[in-house]
């Protein structure tokens, strides 16, 4: 893990650290959840083993409704007991927005065993980079986000019932210089904020559609990159709020415009720094021997058995990498929307699921994989654990890729069946997530498939109770 800078590493640093102020804001993942806590018992706190939390953070959706079924964390029959909520003083940061007031994340223990909890996000995630360091390597990662802004607020979207809403800019205009001049104010600040708020960015720029920006994050250790994205959208939708604008995350807010990816980028290296999907240096010019295939010539051995990994379980995962139910919609438009829906791979392909970033288009030292499958709506947490724990498990077991890169393929193999589709739907993904012969159960655990499959079975069944204005306005009259 990389810390923040200034992070304390000790309780007396952290006493000097807070010595001017009253209060400290804790929070927790997936949806950001927290609340301020006075100095003292943050410091009390953070001397022991943490303080208590509901658990009900785990047993309700992100409206608050408790889930359809009892699962395991949080259920009548525990009472929604507490759970030990630890500090991360590795997470320090300030939050510019709320006057420079003291921020830190935490993770979740089950308060009898004082075990991780298997469905915290960040423990998931921790468990995941753990297992590539028994291996002697460290995961690093980037994440990509592409979203929507409308020039509302919550009470204005509110009262038009989330309908006809504005976007902040007309037209599709992507890497525009000239559309960020009308929102100079919120587009710079953007990128400032981010910055003092220890969310180091790389690249910032509008993207094509209405009033769509793409933010790109400093590529850094996973752990770090994954609490990086879910505070860059605490701080877009904060900073929002200030200039009556909301930034959104949803994957597909409209049915006839490209929807809005999450794309990850993953590495890992050895000890020494070393990048371990490059070449050698002897490889660079002429490709590695023994690839499998061309695309893959310039990528090393580990590199390619982490890439069929990837392969190999994508479709049991695909509710870690899009979660909800619209997420599925911006998968269906497929190739016309630069959202792919199968289990591809190519070098420097758009189109392929999994997109190979390595020599001659890159530096060595820059090789890594693109998955460009999750979209803006993804847990980055849950999303990079189960990428990492598919490439480990494919270097672990030396697998084979599964059969050729996209460039080998034509449109109609999607259709006849050469190419593998992945699930079309957020009920059949959890489907096959949750079957007894699941990648997900191998490399996940029974109890954080079960748990998270409870968590999406019951978005499945508010969708498929839920009457929509499509529905009515189709049928209503007609039928």
């Amino acid at each position: 893990m990389v810390a923040t800078p200034l992070s304390p590493k000790s309780i007396d640093e952290l006493n000097d650290l807070l010595k001017n102020d009253v209060k400290v804001k804790v929070a927790v993942d997936g949806v950001l959840r927290g609340k301020f806590m006075s100095k003292d018992k943050f410091l009390s706190a953070a001397s022991s083993d943490g303080f208590g939390f509901c658990s009900v953070i785990f047993g309700w959706d992100l409206h608050d409704t408790v889930y359809s079924r009892e699962l395991l964390i949080s259920n009548k029959a525990n009472g929604y007991r507490d759970i030990i909520a630890s500090i991360d003083l590795s997470t320090y940061r300030r939050i510019p927005w709320e006057n420079n007031v003291p921020f830190f994340l935490v993770s979740f223990f089950d308060p009898d065993t004082k075990e991780p909890l298997s469905v915290d996000p960040r423990g998931t995630l921790k468990t995941a980079t753990e297992r590539a360091g028994k291996l002697g390597y460290e995961a690093y990662a980037g994440v990509e986000y592409e979203y929507f802004n409308f020039k509302e607020t919550p009470e204005s979207a509110s009262n038009k019932n989330f309908s006809s809403l504005q976007p902040l800019t007309p037209g599709m205009h992507g890497y525009s210089l000239l559309r960020t001049q009308l929102n100079n104010d919120y587009f710079l600040e953007l990128f400032d904020k981010s910055i003092e708020f220890q969310v180091p960015i790389e690249g910032h720029h509008t993207e094509t559609g209405p009033g769509v920006l793409e933010t790109a994050l400093a590529y850094t250790h996973a752990l770090r990159m994954a609490d990086n994205a879910i505070l860059f959208k605490y701080m877009a939708k904060s900073i929002g709020m200030v200039h009556g604008i909301i930034p959104s995350f949803m994957a597909k807010p409209w049915g006839n415009l490209p929807g809005c990816s999450g794309h990850v980028h993953v590495s890992l290296r050895d000890k020494d720094g070393k990048n371990v999907f490059a070449v050698s240096g002897d490889e660079v010019s002429t490709g590695r021997k023994g690839a499998a295939y061309d695309d893959t010539k310039f990528i090393s051995q580990e590199a390619e058995w982490f890439l069929a990994g990837i392969l190999d379980g994508i479709a049991d995962v695909l509710p870690l990498l899009v979660p909800t139910i619209n997420g599925y919609k911006r998968l269906v438009g497929g190739e016309a929307f630069w959202a792919p829906n199968a289990v591809t791979y190519g070098y420097d392909s758009r189109a392929a699921s999994i997109r190979i970033i390595s020599p001659p288009s890159c530096p060595p030292s820059a090789t890594r994989f693109e998955i460009r499958i999750p979209g803006a709506d993804m847990n980055p947490y849950f999303a990079l654990s189960s990428i990492f724990l598919l490439g480990m498990r494919g270097i672990e077991k030396k697998l084979s890729l599964p059969g050729p890169p996209i460039s080998h393929f034509t449109l109609e193999d999607k259709r006849n069946g050469k190419i593998k589709m992945l699930p079309v739907s957020l009920e059949s993904a959890t489907e096959r997530m949750m079957r007894k012969e699941s990648v997900a159960r191998e490399v996940l655990g029974d109890g954080f498939v079960d748990h998270y499959g409870g968590t999406r079975e019951h978005e499945v069944k508010l969708w498929n109770e839920a009457v929509t204005n499509w529905e009515v306005e189709r049928y209503l009259e007609l039928a």
